[in-house]
């Protein structure tokens, strides 16, 4: 059994510690840290056997390191902000302690999430003797698991990919994001981007879309955006051709989106209210709806995928590899709707293979570049099961509809 670290209280820190407290044959001790311990605090009660709560302020590189020499976990796993990602993997340097995330670093006064900051501790890592797990949740996280697998057991060289991203729940509100407001704005307001014959294409936001029918859930309609799983997989994958990511959006949540996008309630810059400097992006966070109340009222499905096509013993070959989450059912065992439940599973998945050392090899790694097979045995007994086809729909081109 190993000692843990969970760096992070919101739904997906709360399905973490859930997922841990399941598993005692793998994780020992556990202690959930926040900015605010009564949040930790109040996840704590929910759990089926105690843990430890502390307040940590994860922007502080201090106030991580010396959290970690209290508690002496053999892994943080780090599901607070992207923002926090270097000054948490700096604690771990500090105290040669193993490292977990979900996303990517992104820095707070820039729309820009990306591992060009992360990959250069590579050698400061291996020199310690330690292992850093970089984007463990879903998607970053399982989809680059999917590809690793299809590419092991199911191709010789694969040439596409397109990630599939579709949220079929509904809350039943005029408008709220399903996980971080902030981070969720800043990402979909972002540019499109897709890889191509070896270089990067840029869109406009949400410029290409098209209807797309997902297996168990229905048609809806898919959004290109630019996502870092791309950026990975890009490096990681031998000889892809074209990568994209897809997202589902409702035309309710376009609408407001737009609406608060032409008003300035989307921007990172500061802007001058009263003599002070307010940020209006973070302004509306304290309006909207937390994610973490989502749950009760989120009914319906997610379904994410991989669907791949390539070549295996010279024949062409398309696959689709996915998941179906059901929101009540993630809401009924961690309190919390299927958006944090498929993003915490992986990360305690992750941290389980690094503790038993299944996964352990020193340096930063993204979790393509690691054995699929331990992970993708465990997926579906952790609490989400996946299922493939050969008949893969590929998605329409740059023919695609254009806003």
């Amino acid at each position: 059994m190993g000692r843990v670290l969970i760096i992070g209280a919101g739904g997906v820190g709360r399905v973490v510690a859930h997922k841990c407290c399941q598993h005692p044959e793998v994780f020992g001790e556990i202690c959930l840290a926040s900015r605010t311990r009564q949040k930790c605090d109040r996840i704590a009660a929910t759990l089926p056997r105690e843990v430890a709560t502390a307040a940590v302020d994860a922007d502080k590189s201090a106030e991580v390191t010396a959290l970690i020499r209290d508690v002496k976990p053999e892994i943080v796993i780090h599901v607070a902000l992207p923002y926090q990602d270097l000054s948490i993997m700096d604690a771990c340097l500090e105290t040669g302690v193993h490292y977990l995330d979900t996303a990517n670093y992104e820095p707070p006064h820039e729309a820009r999430f990306s591992y060009t900051w992360q990959w250069p501790y590579h050698e400061r890592f291996r020199r310690a003797g330690i292992m850093a797990v970089l984007g463990c949740g879903f998607d970053p996280g399982v989809t680059n698991i999917f590809c690793a697998h299809a590419l092991k057991n199911h191709f010789d060289q694969i040439d596409t990919v397109d990630i599939l991203d579709c949220n079929a729940g509904d809350h039943g509100l005029p408008f709220a994001t399903n996980f971080n407001p902030e981070i969720n704005i800043r990402e979909v307001t972002a540019k499109g981007r897709y890889w191509q014959e070896g270089r990067w294409v840029e869109t406009q936001p949400m410029e290409l879309h098209q209807a797309y029918e997902f297996p168990g859930v229905g048609t809806k309609e898919i959004y290109l955006l630019y996502h870092e799983e791309l950026e990975s997989l890009s490096k990681h994958l031998p000889g892809v051709k074209r990568m994209r990511f897809w997202m589902t959006f409702s035309e309710r949540y376009l609408m407001h989106l737009r609406v608060l996008q032409n008003v300035g309630l989307t921007r990172i810059d500061p802007v001058d209210f009263e003599g002070r400097p307010i940020v209006p992006l973070k302004f509306l966070k304290t309006l909207l709806p937390d994610p973490a109340s989502l749950g009760p009222l989120t009914k319906g499905k997610t379904h994410i995928g991989c669907v791949i096509a390539g070549r295996k013993n010279g024949q062409p070959r398309r696959y689709y590899v996915y998941n179906i989450c059901d929101h009540q059912e993630a809401f009924r065992e961690t309190g919390v709707q299927a958006i944090s439940y498929t993003t915490g599973v992986p990360a305690a998945i992750g941290a389980a293979l690094v503790l038993n050392g299944t996964w352990r090899q020193a340096g930063v790694f993204n979790v393509e570049q690691l054995d699929p097979s331990p992970f993708m045995d465990t997926l579906g007994s952790w609490g989400l099961p996946w299922q493939e086809t050969f008949d893969a729909i590929i998605p329409d081109g740059p023919t695609a509809k254009r806003s």
